[in-house]
């Protein structure tokens, strides 16, 4: 009983969501969505190009002159930047299709690796990259973002083919 109420609270908020006035405005003109999804991209490349670096440093590769630690402090205002790009622009790009995402299986496992790439990301992440952490946590930590991050892009090129 409480599951076929949940779901029908879901429900009533993806069709409202569709139905938003912002949703509306960004169907109406068709050049909107196509710059909202570039900027979405361009979050996308900053924050994931910044968190591939420090990942890429943790891993002995490049950027020799700075501390992981450095990097990481370095890039940390454009992470959050490119973060707060993807998660606005995703938004209102689900939000003009919002049953239809949510149902899509790519869907489901981009949002799924993102929230589990963003909780690693401010917590064992963060945790490696301080000084004095491990060598071989840092690089399995590393490792794992690199593979996170990369099964976020590669579910969310899926989405528009399942």
């Amino acid at each position: 009983m409480r599951y076929t109420c949940c779901i029908r609270m879901l429900n009533s908020l993806l069709r409202w969501l569709v139905n938003s006035p912002w949703s509306h405005w960004i169907n109406k003109y068709e050049w909107v969505f196509p710059a909202i999804q570039s900027v979405h991209f361009i979050g996308f490349t900053v924050s994931i190009g910044t968190i591939a670096m420090v990942d890429l440093r943790l891993l002995g590769f490049g950027m020799r002159r700075q501390t992981p630690a450095e990097l990481a402090a370095d890039l940390d205002r454009w992470t959050l930047l490119g973060i707060a790009m993807m998660l606005v622009t995703g938004f209102l790009m689900f939000s003009t299709d919002a049953v239809t995402y949510h149902n899509n299986p790519s869907f489901q496992l981009k949002m799924t690796c993102l929230m589990v790439a963003l909780v690693f990301h401010f917590t064992l992440h963060r945790r490696a990259v301080r000084p004095g952490a491990g060598a071989a946590g840092a690089k399995l930590a590393a490792a794992t973002s690199l593979l996170l991050w990369t099964t976020v892009l590669a579910a969310g090129r899926m989405i528009a083919f399942v």
